[in-house]
């Protein structure tokens, strides 16, 4: 039991040390909108998780920022307005639809029709390829033995 306790005060230590604890707020109807709008926004460092999701100092540092925006009395959008106009539309998980981001909606299926058509294309052409006539089989069979 000693062991068990010991190991939990060090690994909690341990996740201090490291960075990991993060500051929560006291109001938990703060802290459910700041978990919400860190849902939202993408970490910088990471790329591909949200704030809510990193553990990175920077995403650690954006909840913080966002925890005091909420607590000076901004709205969600106001908040979100902020840090777009700040870190630019990337700090979005869902940007908006507009010609800098047309790209980033329009990407994948792009991809997908261009892959269909690539596919298309290759199953059309083996489909035209010809049977060989008895003469080149005889042939291509008197290579093989040679």
């Amino acid at each position: 039991m000693r062991v068990l306790l010991v190991s939990i005060a060090f690994a909690v230590g341990a996740a201090q040390a490291a960075g990991l604890a993060t500051d929560v707020a006291a109001d938990p109807a703060l802290e459910a909108r700041v978990q919400q709008l860190a849902s939202e926004l993408r970490c910088l460092v990471c790329q591909n998780q949200s704030l809510a999701d990193s553990h990175a100092d920077l995403a650690v540092q954006l909840k913080g920022q966002v925890r005091e925006l909420l607590r000076g009395g901004r709205s969600d959008q106001q908040v979100i307005d902020y840090m777009t106009e700040r870190y630019g539309d990337f700090v979005l998980y869902r940007p908006p639809l507009k010609a800098s981001t047309v790209l980033l909606w329009a990407g994948p299926g792009l991809l997908v029709v261009i892959g269909a058509g690539i596919l298309a294309w290759n199953l059309r052409r083996r489909a035209t390829h010809r049977e060989l006539s008895d003469e080149e089989r005889a042939r291509a069979a008197a290579m093989l033995e040679s």
